[in-house]
């Protein structure tokens, strides 16, 4: 007949059977328990994300749903093992996995914050501030490298690495590696500028040197363009900040100046009327501040008028329709009034010399008949 009382005490890598069994029990009991919570704790994540408000809990209540099913194992192994005895040395690394796994958990809990909190940020950025866009992909990566590596510090700390040491090496190696990268560094201190200074954001039309474009992204290394043409413009930030910039997006009115330049013939009575038909012109046009508008000087071959006003708005469209309404309005009125554009003299010039040409060969041929006659 079997003994069950023979067995049940029957040592075991230095524990009863009884012990053994006991903590398979807490280890499944404390595994069952975790694994629960994180389901109740997920369901609860999706029941918040749903929502179109952001809740207080929805990040955090995220953040805990990732819990990894190797951290709650290692958890409810290391709280079994409490009923057994073990030895110093594989205590210690039961202890040791523990905290290991613990500071894993914990760099995937504020990892995936940072990204929900980015991923937020952007759906509520491309409506109301844009200027955030271009910055939440330099914070998340730089929050992801502060975050991993203390983690990975912490765990070289409790595997029994100096940490101090190992800081001092990587800060001589650090030197090397700066000067070997510096252009990629120098970037992305460029990205971190644009990040924090702000001179320009996703959606600004910029004109850098040579090269126009609306700011599509802002990277970590680079900026990108989108260009009137319609290809993309890549600018290092680097070389972005080192160049005069020119940004649109900003200008809250446009300044313009034009001039009208008419004949010489035309009578001082209809000259001192011309500064207010534009004025009457451009007042009449909305989104418009007339500023001035004078008979600026003699010129060359005209009698130039110089005026200046203002649009208030920053649309591109928008300035060259009220131009265009203010150029017709011109014009028709000139064509009423009898006054003519000035022709320059080159062109003038060049009809002289055409009349000149067409007029040369009949003038010989009279001569030629001439000459025949007298010798007749």
């Amino acid at each position: 007949m079997i003994d069950f009382g023979q067995w049940r005490d029957a040592p075991i890598f230095h524990n009863s059977l009884t012990a053994w069994l006991i903590a398979g029990s807490v280890v499944a009991t404390i595994f069952a328990i975790l694994f629960g919570i994180r389901v109740a704790i997920r369901r609860y994540a999706r029941r918040l994300n749903s929502t179109e408000r952001t809740e207080f809990l929805e990040i955090p209540m995220l953040a805990l749903s990732r819990t990894a099913l190797l951290f709650m194992l290692i958890v409810a192994l290391s709280a079994g093992s409490q009923s057994l005895k073990l030895g110093n040395t594989l205590q210690r690394v039961i202890t040791s996995a523990l905290f290991i796994a613990f500071f894993w958990q914990i760099g995937l809990w504020f990892a995936t914050a940072v990204r929900a909190w980015v991923e937020k940020r952007r759906a509520r950025s491309t409506v109301d501030d844009r200027a955030a866009l271009g910055s939440l992909d330099i914070i998340r990566f730089i929050a992801s490298v502060v975050i991993w590596s203390l983690v990975l510090l912490l765990t070289l700390d409790n595997l029994g690495v100096n940490i101090t040491a190992l800081v001092a090496g990587l800060g001589v190696g650090g030197i090397a590696v700066a000067l070997a990268t510096q252009n990629v560094l120098g970037d992305l201190f460029a990205s971190l500028s644009i990040a924090l200074d702000r001179p320009f954001v996703v959606g600004d039309f910029l004109a850098v040197d040579t090269f126009l474009g609306a700011v599509e992204n802002i990277g970590i290394k680079s900026t990108r363009l989108r260009s009137l043409d319609g290809e993309q413009i890549i600018l290092s930030n680097g070389d972005l900040l080192k160049s005069r910039v020119r940004n649109y997006g900003r200008m809250v009115e446009r300044r313009v100046q034009f001039s009208v330049g008419v004949a010489y013939t035309t009578p001082v009575a209809q000259l001192e009327q011309i500064p207010g038909w534009i004025r009457e012109f451009v007042s009449k046009e909305k989104d418009t501040r007339f500023d001035r508008s004078h008979f600026l000087k003699h010129g060359a071959s005209a009698l130039e008028f110089e005026t200046v006003y203002y649009v208030l708005s920053a649309d591109y469209n928008r300035y060259m329709d009220i131009q265009q309404s203010i150029n017709l309005n011109i014009h028709r009125r000139f064509g009423d009034q009898g006054i003519a554009f000035a022709v320059t003299t080159q062109n003038q010039v060049f009809a002289r010399v055409a009349q000149a040409l067409e007029e040369k060969p009949s003038t010989e041929t009279a001569e030629r008949g001439t000459t025949r006659k007298r010798a007749n």
